[in-house]
């Protein structure tokens, strides 16, 4: 049996910590769920992370980062409409495959919004930070065109709010997130 590293758990407890969190939110998610998903012990988790806030937050930075990643590597070397069709077509596979990642995003605004109303106010600027360089990311592809930029970010808003709905693949409120010549016939 190959033990890991201390940096090879801490990476698998951030998976695993996006997978729970994703699906329970900060406050319904326990590090118990976590640890237990790993494979190690409260104790253990806590010697990589000073507690359920820094978990939550580095979960909420990869999960940041691997979006920024894909639309960076979808539109590598394209502009404009090229890179829109690319970066869309790469969030299209997300929502198929892993819809966890939509999931994890919609919870890390959930928490954000309650930890600044309980007036945790650092807890939202490291995922508004990390949301700026997402939008950075869209922005300098679509020719830093605000308007490009801000409706393909409503739409990935809508897209995550539909996945998070539950409607399936075929409903079709789907319909206007397809490119038109994939709309023939539904309604």
């Amino acid at each position: 049996m190959v033990r890991m590293s201390a940096e090879e758990r801490r990476e698998s407890v951030i998976r695993a910590a996006m997978a729970e969190f994703a699906r329970g939110g900060y406050h319904g998610t326990s590090t118990e769920a976590i640890a237990k998903r790993v494979g190690v012990s409260q104790p253990y988790l806590f010697r990589l992370f000073p507690g359920k806030k820094a978990i939550f937050l580095a979960a909420a930075e990869r999960c940041v980062e691997d979006t920024t990643r894909m639309f960076a590597e979808a539109s590598e070397g394209l502009e404009g409409e090229e890179a829109l069709q690319a970066m869309g077509e790469a969030y299209r596979k997300v929502v198929s495959e892993q819809p966890e990642r939509l999931m994890m995003q919609m919870q890390m605004y959930l928490a954000v919004a309650a930890a600044d109303e309980e007036g945790d106010h650092d807890f939202g600027e490291s995922v508004r930070v990390g949301w700026m360089r997402l939008w950075d990311t869209v922005h300098l592809p679509l020719g830093a065109d605000v308007d490009k930029t801000t409706t393909f970010m409503a739409y990935g808003m809508l897209i995550n709010c539909l996945v998070a709905m539950g409607f399936p693949s075929e409903h079709r409120v789907w319909a206007g997130m397809e490119p038109p010549e994939h709309r023939e016939g539904r309604s």
